[in-house]
């Protein structure tokens, strides 16, 4: 059987479920009018708000702001649907703000006006008119009138072939105040052609035969909402920019664990034109793993998902030779939304193997948030069911509250705990940490408790009843909390030599404060500390269980691939120390020494003088890189160390590292600073002075064929003690040349 033939293999028009499809056109607000004549002419754009500002349009008001949004406005749900990278968007400083918007005069040419609308349903208070002499001849609205709703805007239409040939005006009107008191408007154009019907609830009905059904996506498509049924269950229901025509790339929906039985796929909603549901289809191999790794912005040396979004790292834990990194994902977008469990795994913590997506909502709407995951070693939940230990994570169902699932068999499979949720309140993100001076697990979590932001602590005898003790205010969203040593050696963890410990309590942005920690309350020695001193890092979390003692720590790194199947990367997995330094004890960074596996070609260079006009990396071409320099400034100003189109500058007289607007103190040790920096595709991390200063820097896509590298003195002598430049491999080598991390490899079924 050709398993990569189409789903149903036959056409859509026999495949559509008689019992769904409800052919519903939207013809009074949407398509009025017969179909455009084969000779239509070419469409006549009024507007489409790209620029910073209105242009000819003329505003009163604030409601507007001073030109198109850039999406959402602060307070804003997420805005959906509109075209590029701006719109018209009311909400400027909330809905109690009012204004006009009006266009110059233009001519009407076109059968029809079409525009994208959303926002509030108040007539005449908040809407778009078409004007002519002074008078309103035409009006529209967005569709909310009630609390809920949604801020996508969708197409709408105006028959306007009674003004042919005269002058008008728009006008976009806010003069609400109350609840969805704005209006959306994007993308105005006159066009022969009528806007398509929308069909409803189209199916299509499939035997599975292939691993994975593949879907094609538009980016900045309106989204669809898709459910897939399996003998009448829906097993899945998520949010896809469906593309109609040509996609911009394609995700896959894994169907391993339905191998052989009857499904069907339903859109909510459907163009009547739509090639959507013709061009779905069954493979074994998803569409685009041929060229998997190898895409021009995907980073090479940090973890990034085969497709979709990712964001906060979760369920970080060690279990017999394995280091599992779950975290947030979209399998079916480039953008945020459809929170999963995605899931991968190493064996080195630099190379990484993708399997099948761990946790899916439960239900449409109740998404997988962020938590973490623990080996219960004493099976103290009672979970264990045969010779693995098992793996237990607690994360956020957001329509239930904080849940356990558990693994039998390494992490590949999860189940839910029957007595779910095990905390509710006001809040996310849960880290569950075994404390062993009490015998019991802890649970820190992020809590909204009276509208403040605080992380709490529970604990519990069997990680199935909690009992709350203590909170503390100042942080915000996925806290970490664990212990350290203070001035231990480096690369040897807690199990270095005697030293004092202090407790390290952290949030999302990773700014931490130190002190300790009974099991119930947490009692800061420490005001809050500034963590990473960069940009695009968020959520970190560090490692459960890991055998050596180590505190290893991987983050969000937030930084966009646009154009790429992907978005979204992990930062480079970092050891955590507390070193005595001259402001007290503070937390350091530097990367996992398995960072030498990835070293290729080295480059070093003699000490010397370096003089201004002195470049003694003037002769390197390379992409991926480690760049490693000690040096004494001397008479220097500056030095200017150049890697990837972005600039390391080390301040000598102010004594600070700076790049790009991000700056740090970093004094000299014994006369000397050292810098050490990571060079992917579309990052630089630098770590100053072993990781007294850690500064993660997105590198945009138009730098990143970059590949000089240069080192410059500014203002004077200084003196090069060491210096030496690392070429990197990619770690996904093993992948594109077809071994154990392959995408074949990542393809392979696993237990469900």
């Amino acid at each position: 059987m050709n398993r990569s033939r189409c789903v149903c293999c036959s056409s859509l028009s026999r495949l559509l479920s008689s019992r769904v499809v409800l052919a519903t056109l939207l013809a009074a607000s949407v398509c009025g009018g017969s179909a455009a004549e084969p000779s239509a002419r070419p469409d006549i754009l009024i507007a489409d708000f790209e620029r910073a500002d209105y242009g000819d349009w003329t505003t009163t008001g604030e409601a507007f702001g001073p030109g198109p949004a850039r999406g959402a406005l602060p307070d804003q749900m997420a805005v959906e649907g509109y075209l590029g990278e701006r719109l018209v968007n009311s909400f400027f400083n909330g809905d109690g703000s009012t204004g006009t918007l009006t266009s110059p005069p233009f001519r009407i040419e076109r059968r029809y006006l079409q525009f994208l609308m959303g926002g509030g349903m108040h007539p005449g208070q908040a809407c778009m008119n078409l004007v002519l002499d002074g008078q309103v001849v035409r009006s529209a609205t967005g569709p909310n009138d009630r609390p809920g709703g949604s801020e996508r805007l969708d197409w709408q239409q105006w028959d306007v072939g009674e003004f042919g040939g005269l002058e008008a005006r728009l006008q976009i009107v806010d003069s609400a105040t109350g609840g969805w008191g704005h209006i959306n408007v994007d993308h105005i154009r006159l066009s022969d052609r009528p806007l398509p019907g929308l069909l409803t609830n189209v199916a299509r009905a499939f035997t599975v035969e292939g691993r994975y059904l593949n879907l094609p996506v538009k980016h900045r498509a309106p989204k669809r909402r898709v459910r897939l049924e399996i003998e009448s269950r829906v097993v899945r229901e998520f949010e896809i920019e469906l593309a109609d025509a040509a996609p911009d790339f394609w995700v896959f929906l894994d169907l391993g664990p339905f191998e052989g039985r009857r499904g069907a796929l339903v859109v909510d909603r459907l163009p009547e034109d739509s090639k959507a549901l013709d061009a779905i289809d069954q493979t074994d191999a998803f569409r685009g793993a041929d060229g998997l790794y190898r895409e021009p912005l995907r980073p090479q040396f940090h973890f990034s998902s085969r497709r979709g979004w990712n964001n906060d790292p979760n369920g970080l834990v060690y279990y017999r030779g394995e280091y599992h990194l779950f975290y947030q994902h979209n399998p079916y977008g480039w953008d945020w939304g459809n929170m999963h469990w995605g899931h991968a795994v190493s064996t080195d913590l630099v190379h990484w193997r993708e399997l099948p997506i761990a946790l899916y909502p439960m239900a449409y709407g109740d998404w997988a948030f962020s938590g973490s995951a623990v080996v219960d070693a004493r099976n103290t939940g009672g979970f264990k069911t045969g010779s693995e230990e098992v793996l237990v994570a607690a994360y956020t169902s957001t329509g239930r509250g904080e849940c356990i699932v558990y693994s039998n068999d390494r992490g590949h499979s999860w189940t839910e705990y029957a007595g779910n949720p095990v905390v509710k309140h006001e809040g996310r993100d849960p880290r569950l940490f075994w404390h062993a001076p009490t015998g019991r697990w802890c649970m820190a979590v992020y809590d909204e408790f009276r509208g403040g932001r605080w992380i709490a602590f529970y604990s519990s005898p069997d990680l199935k009843a909690w009992t709350f003790h203590s909170r503390i205010e100042g942080f915000f969203e996925c806290p970490d909390i664990f212990e350290l040593p203070v001035d231990a050696q480096a690369g040897r963890g807690a199990d270095a030599g005697n030293a004092a410990s202090k407790w390290v309590l952290t949030a999302a942005s990773s700014a931490y404060r130190l002190g300790q920690f009974d099991g119930r309350v947490f009692t800061p020695e420490t005001p809050m500390l500034p963590g990473h001193r960069g940009e695009s890092f968020y959520a970190a979390q560090t490692y459960s269980d890991m055998p050596d003692g180590r505190r290893v720590q991987i983050g969000w790194g937030q930084m966009a691939t646009p154009g790429m199947p992907f978005n979204q990367m992990m930062t480079f997995p970092c050891e955590l120390s507390l070193r005595t330094t001259d402001d007290g004890v503070r937390l350091c960074w530097q990367p996992v020494r398995e960072l030498e596996r990835l070293r290729a070609r080295k480059h070093t260079f003699d000490p010397r003088a370096l003089e201004p006009g002195d470049n003694p990396l003037a002769n390197l071409n390379i992409d991926l890189h480690e760049t490693r320099i000690e040096a004494n400034p001397g008479s220097a100003s500056a030095l200017r160390l150049s890697v990837g189109g972005i600039d390391v500058i080390y301040d000598a007289v102010a004594r600070e590292l700076i790049c790009k607007k991000h700056r740090a103190p970093l004094r000299l040790r014994d006369g000397r600073m050292s810098l050490r920096v990571l060079t992917d595709r579309t990052s630089i991390e630098i770590f100053g002075n072993e990781g007294e200063v850690y500064m993660p820097i997105y590198r945009p896509p138009e730098l990143s064929g970059t590949r000089s590298v240069g080192l410059l003195a500014e203002g004077g002598v200084a003196r090069v003690l060491s210096l030496e430049v690392n070429e990197l491999k990619s770690i996904w080598l093993q992948a594109q040349e077809g071994g154990a991390g392959s995408a074949a490899a990542a393809s392979t079924p696993v237990m469900r």
